[in-house]
């Protein structure tokens, strides 16, 4: 007679039926969210003079910091440069919006270029405010990230006599020459809550200061950030849209997380991950003033597809600031005009 072997018995946790984990349901949309009018405008500055000249046309520095707008650009004949020498002579050139030091603007007309300068409205005003100033012997500090094209420009509108802080720390170590005519500037594109943290230094550092007249820090930043400001309590994850060169998206990010909201960045939607969204019912979505809203609907529906059944739009402010192009490039005065989603709809008068 041959002996049975003994049945194991069934392990409680191999019975036990698998866990489905919680799937996103529903997305809030931050408005305002994506393109501002500065970008707006330096994306059609170089498209028309595409049009109307022909490719290539070149661009110096990323005309504004997104991956998937510049290598749309590119593929329609747009080529990026960061030295003026690999412009070749005669050339088309036009400034990225971030703006560009006098020097730069100087070896341009030199070298005989057709310019065009992309410049965002905006940063012009603070260039044109520390050129006014300069003249009444004013010293600066700016208030901005280093190595940042458009602090490099900002402060490249003079030879000396403007500080460059990053954080209070740098407040304490900056040495103007004179205190009696010392302005602020700042770049346009940073968080407004460390901006007043790092004015507020210098405020107490040098009671005299003068301070700009309006914010520098543009309409489109602010609005973004309030707008996280009122979304990220009502969400458990925040996603932003926007290129790690992107500065006004990567402050987003962080805000949300200085609120204690998981918050991610991403350049498009192959790079989120699954596992974030395990558990996480409410999903905010938002994009930096550079990111076109192509790339939102994507991550949108790769969201859906993880299992969310319901999109809400936030209230938010509606933006309808709109620049004019440079002389040279307005054909018959006429301007895209974009629905809220950012589809183009037609030209406008």
């Amino acid at each position: 007679m041959t002996d049975k072997m003994p049945v194991p018995e069934a392990s409680p946790m191999a019975a036990a039926p698998a866990v489905k984990t919680l799937q996103p349901k529903e997305i809030l949309l931050a408005e305002p969210r994506g393109f501002c009018a500065g970008v707006d405008r330096a994306i059609e500055i170089v498209e028309r003079a595409l049009t109307k000249f022909g490719a290539p046309i070149y661009v110096r520095h990323e005309i504004v910091h997104n991956t998937y707008v510049v290598n749309d650009l590119k593929a329609k004949g747009a080529i990026f440069i960061e030295e003026l020498s690999d412009v070749p002579p005669g050339a088309t050139l036009v400034f990225s919006a971030h703006g560009v030091s006098r020097a730069v603007q100087q070896e341009a007309r030199a070298r005989g270029f057709q310019v065009f300068d992309a410049t965002c409205p905006l940063v012009t005003k603070v260039h044109v405010e520390v050129a006014k100033l300069h003249k009444e012997g004013y010293e600066f500090i700016m208030i901005g990230h280093k190595g940042h094209p458009e602090v490099e420009g900002t402060m490249g509108q003079l030879d000396s006599g403007i500080h460059l802080v990053e954080d209070v720390r740098d407040v304490a170590r900056i040495s103007p020459l004179q205190t009696e005519r010392l302005a602020v500037v700042t770049q346009t594109t940073l968080s407004v809550d460390d901006a007043a943290e790092i004015s507020a230094a210098i405020v107490a550092r040098f009671p005299q200061v003068r301070k700009p007249k309006q914010q520098d820090i543009c309409y489109a930043t602010q609005n973004r950030q309030d707008a996280v400001k009122v979304l990220s309590p009502q969400v458990d994850i925040l996603i932003v849209v926007g290129s790690p060169t992107s500065s006004n998206s990567n402050r987003l990010r962080e805000l949300a997380a200085r609120l204690g909201t998981e918050a991610y960045m991403v350049d498009d939607a192959s790079e989120l991950r699954e596992e974030w969204f395990e558990g996480k019912r409410r999903v905010g979505l938002t994009a930096g003033a550079s990111a076109p809203e192509v790339l939102v609907r994507q991550v949108i529906d790769r969201v859906k597809a993880l299992g969310a059944v319901s999109i809400r739009k936030m209230d938010g402010v509606e933006e309808t600031i709109k620049f004019p192009l440079p002389k040279g490039l307005r054909l018959d005065g006429q301007g895209r005009q974009f629905d809220v989603e950012g589809s183009q709809l037609h030209p406008s008068s």
